[in-house]
């Protein structure tokens, strides 16, 4: 078979044209974005999906990530406000925004942000007292955030997190922090202790005055009415006085045999109640007695009976009366 260089000539002419073909199109995928580049400057980014460019004259500068992403921030040690060695290590998610600045503003991106958290991890944390340092990660995040966020804004990248991990202080020194844990928790209930028993002395008290404030009420309301007793009582005893002195001036014998046999009778049971122990000799006849309460009988009869009864009392039964009556100066003597 004869070839003549036409043929040859249109064969390489389509070869040349595939391959430029080839190397023209460029297909982007989801997520990523390629910088352009015509003899060494950037002239455009590519999107995701199907692209053409000039071959020989364009080329691919950079292709970037455009999602978020997680970069690991090692461990490392840092030195608080109070002196205290602690062991911090953390997590800083990102995402680029601004893909030709990400790709000219910056060399190595993920090793400039990783620095860039660390040394800021050292500053932030540095400025804490330990306790602040365990207590407070949230405050560290957001000042991690707001302060590496701004650096790196220039780098097209916006940082949407920075998260501590894992703070571990040396072993000693959790020793000692369990002590002082420990040792204010028994303050805190020796407080508590102490406060229940003031609580509970101020309660007791408390009682113990409203305790004496009714007693106080009760003794006065018993000597008020014993006071009330004892007037009512000496009314009685002047109205009874008074009565019987009225029977005295107008001659009644029976009055005052009923005077001297009360008298008479309250003594001897004073002498009963006595609590001494004694020997009373006295001279007693119950005809005395028995007259004084003959007396008696004779004053409630003629207080029943009215002054038409005064006749009966001088019948055989006042004579009685009298001559019974009679028989009390002879006991005294």
């Amino acid at each position: 078979m004869f070839v003549t260089p036409f043929s040859i000539f249109a064969v390489a002419l389509l070869v040349l044209v595939v391959v430029v073909i080839f190397l023209g199109v460029k297909i982007v995928p989801q997520g990523y974005e390629y910088t352009i580049e015509r003899f060494g400057r950037y002239t455009q980014t590519l999107r995701p999906g199907l692209a053409i460019i000039i071959p020989m004259i364009d080329r691919v500068g950079a292709k970037l990530n455009m999602m978020e992403q997680v970069l690991d921030v090692p461990n490392q040690e840092v030195i608080t406000k109070d002196n205290a060695m602690v062991a911090v290590d953390g997590v800083v998610f990102f995402q680029v925004v601004d893909a030709p600045r990400a790709a000219y503003e910056v060399r190595q991106l993920k090793h400039a942000i990783l620095n860039l958290t660390t040394t800021n991890i050292r500053t932030v944390m540095g400025s804490m007292d330990l306790d602040e340092l365990l207590s407070q990660r949230d405050r560290i995040n957001a000042q991690l955030l707001t302060v590496v966020d701004e650096a790196t804004t220039p780098w097209g990248v916006k940082v949407t997190r920075i998260e501590i991990k894992d703070i571990s202080p040396p072993a000693e020194l959790v020793e000692s922090m369990a002590r002082q844990m420990k040792a204010e928790r028994d303050k805190r209930a020796e407080i508590l202790t102490a406060e229940g028993e003031r609580q509970s002395e101020i309660l007791k008290a408390e009682g113990e005055k409203q305790s004496a404030i009714l007693q106080a009420e009760g003794r006065r309301e018993a000597a008020f009415r014993d006071a009330e007793a004892r007037e009512r009582e000496a009314e009685a005893e002047a109205r009874a006085t008074n009565m019987v002195s009225e029977a005295i001036a107008t001659g009644n014998v029976q009055a005052i045999n009923y005077f001297v046999a009360q008298r008479y009778v309250d003594a001897l049971k004073d002498i009963a109640k006595s609590n001494n122990q004694k020997l009373v000799l006295m001279p007693l006849e119950a005809s005395s007695v028995i007259g004084s309460i003959a007396g008696i009988a004779e004053i409630a009869k003629d207080t029943f009976q009215g002054p038409g009864g005064g006749g009966t009392a001088g019948g055989p039964g006042g004579g009685a009366a009298g001559n019974t009556g009679s028989a009390i100066p002879r006991t005294g003597m």
